[in-house]
């Protein structure tokens, strides 16, 4: 009976959690999952949505890119994405900008040299015409 309590507990927690996020967190979230994909699937169409013109991309390993770097990168396979998962998601909306922070975990490849993610990461993001796009993204070791 403590487990079944526990559990409805849990679910009960969860579910206040997701109704309690804004209608522009969802939105931010769901331009989060989006890019995640995008990365994966090397969509370049994607890439180029999200990206704002004025986007700085940092890279764990120091690389400093912008829009058209970031994207052709990805979208030509120099850096893959093979499965990644985004553990650990967190937005707050700030006037038009939004910060998202989460871990990246999975595996990619590094100019076709299969390699192993686990690294933070801080986005940002700024409603342009009505649209959340990513100005700014900085990744860090954990």
């Amino acid at each position: 009976m403590k487990i079944i309590f526990s559990l409805l507990a849990c679910l009960f927690l969860i579910q206040t959690n997701m109704n309690a996020q804004t209608k522009e967190e969802k939105e931010v979230l769901a331009v989060v999952e989006s890019l995640r994909q995008a990365m994966m699937s090397k969509d370049r169409a994607t890439l180029e949505k999200i990206a704002a013109e004025e986007l700085t991309y940092g890279h764990s390993a120091g690389l400093i890119e912008n829009k058209a770097s970031f994207v052709e990168n990805i979208a030509s396979g120099k850096f893959g994405f093979v499965k990644i998962e985004y553990p650990d998601v967190t937005v707050k909306i700030v006037g038009p900008n939004a910060m998202v922070r989460h871990k990246i975990t999975g595996d990619t490849t590094n100019d076709g040299k299969p390699a192993t993610v686990n690294i933070g990461v801080l986005l940002v993001f700024q409603k342009q015409k009505g649209e959340w796009k990513m100005i700014a993204r900085q990744a860090f070791k954990l």
